[in-house]
């Protein structure tokens, strides 16, 4: 969703604000077909739309698209790096009908909303690109309706970043890295950390508690299904993590970059986090960890868990009045050479399925195996145009249930109904 991909990428999502929008009607489907048209063989100057470019990859492939292309240039629009912040601005522009948002940047839950409103240029016919060399999970990220809307530009897994020098082999379960807690203790650091602020990554750490459990959020036929013992003993994990100090108090106000930083600066023994953390942890000067840290799947209750699917896309507005070019520069994004980019400049995890097994690459990043290990066991969060009331009924009831106000029978019966409610299209 970090970079800031992976609040973005991570992971990512809408505010309570934008929820009655997901539920207003969609443009018409003339207007809608005949925006999404408009443009097609048209070339220009064009924007590429998004979050805070931590990593500094953004810039350098601009640059060199420009140089190539210089009656095609490219202008970057950097917005935040609060997830729920990009989402609101790319909504309120879409609103607008504003054609200099050509190319957008969108997490891998988005596009089911923006597609269902009619924001986003099918890529069929003349708007066709080739996903033959592409991971099917996150060709399936961009895709609604069985037609596809946007171009998978990154995938994401999460990755359990250990202290090596404390831990000599990370642990393959959820229980057995709370047994190694007791070394953080006797070294005076906090334990455990994932992202448990009241936000996305929430949403995604919940998930990935509750499908190591064996549950799920929703059930194969699509309907709420958090309200069972296995679902209930992943949340139950969480809540007694915090409640013994396995996870420090301080990380409930989590995001993305406090575990980052708390990890470099010595404080955590575990950290649950994307793989765009290894190029930072590795490089910043002021990390305390550079040679001493390791990567591991995330645990669950048996072995590996299940990690929640991340990644970003991009996408063309219909809006746009060069959609020529801003085709080429989703193909330009999805190349190889970008891709191998994307990897090493920011620890990005490639879309291109042969890039996990590449020895140029696998010797600059040997996580690789284990981030497709990763991605390869990860669940999607639902495809839902209703997202934002999802992500809000997981968010508001696993966030009480870690600060107590709730038990956790009560969350999930409450987060059943919430559930309930926005998949059956109501939600506000």
């Amino acid at each position: 969703m970090k970079n800031t991909r992976a609040k973005g990428r991570a992971a990512s999502i809408a505010g309570i604000a934008v929820v009655g929008l997901m539920l207003a009607s969609c443009s018409s489907g003339s207007s809608a077909s005949d925006d999404a048209k408009s443009g097609q063989d048209s070339r220009g100057p064009i924007t590429y739309v998004q979050g805070k470019d931590n990593s500094n990859v953004v810039r350098p492939l601009i640059a060199k698209w420009n140089k190539a292309h210089p009656d095609e240039k490219v202008t970057f629009k950097e917005q935040s790096d609060q997830a729920d912040q990009q989402h609101d601005d790319l909504v309120q522009h879409f609103q607008a009908k504003d054609d200099n948002y050509d190319v957008v940047d969108v997490d891998v839950v988005w596009t089911a909303e923006f597609a269902a409103k009619s924001w986003l240029t099918p890529l069929t016919g003349d708007m066709k690109i080739d996903t033959s060399k592409l991971l099917p999970s996150t060709v399936k990220t961009a895709t609604y309706n069985d037609t596809l809307y946007a171009a998978p530009q990154t995938s994401d897994g999460a990755l359990l970043y250990y202290r090596k020098d404390l831990v000599k082999t990370p642990p393959k379960t959820w229980d057995d890295m709370m047994s190694d807690c007791k070394i953080a203790k006797d070294a005076g650091i906090g334990c455990y950390a994932g992202q448990f602020a009241k936000y996305e990554g929430l949403t995604v750490n919940a998930s990935e508690a509750i499908n190591g459990a064996g549950g799920a959020v929703l059930n194969g036929s699509g309907k709420p299904d958090v309200d069972t013992s296995d679902a209930k003993a992943g949340l139950q994990k969480l809540v007694d993590a915090f409640q013994d100090g396995n996870i420090p108090k301080e990380a409930i106000t989590y995001q993305e970059e406090q575990g980052r930083q708390a990890f470099e600066d010595g404080k955590l023994l575990f950290l649950r986090n994307w793989p765009y953390v290894y190029s930072l942890a590795k490089t910043d000067g002021s990390s305390k960890v550079k040679d001493t840290f390791g990567i591991a799947p995330i645990p669950g209750a048996d072995g590996v868990g299940a990690s929640t699917l991340g990644g970003h896309n991009a996408a063309i507005s219909v809006y746009s009045k060069h959609k020529a070019t801003a085709h080429d520069f989703l193909e330009f994004l999805i190349s190889n050479d970008t891709q191998k980019f994307f990897a090493t400049q920011g620890s990005l995890a490639p879309v291109i399925g042969d890039l996990y097994t590449d020895q140029e690459l696998t010797a600059k990043l040997p996580y690789l195996p284990t981030l497709l290990k990763s991605i390869e066991s990860a669940e999607p969060r639902p495809v839902t145009p209703f997202y934002p009331a999802v992500t809000k009924a997981i968010q508001d009831n696993t966030y009480a249930a870690l600060k107590g106000s709730k038990s956790v029978d009560s969350a999930m019966q409450d987060m059943q109904a919430a559930l309930k409610s926005a998949t059956d299209g109501g939600g506000n």
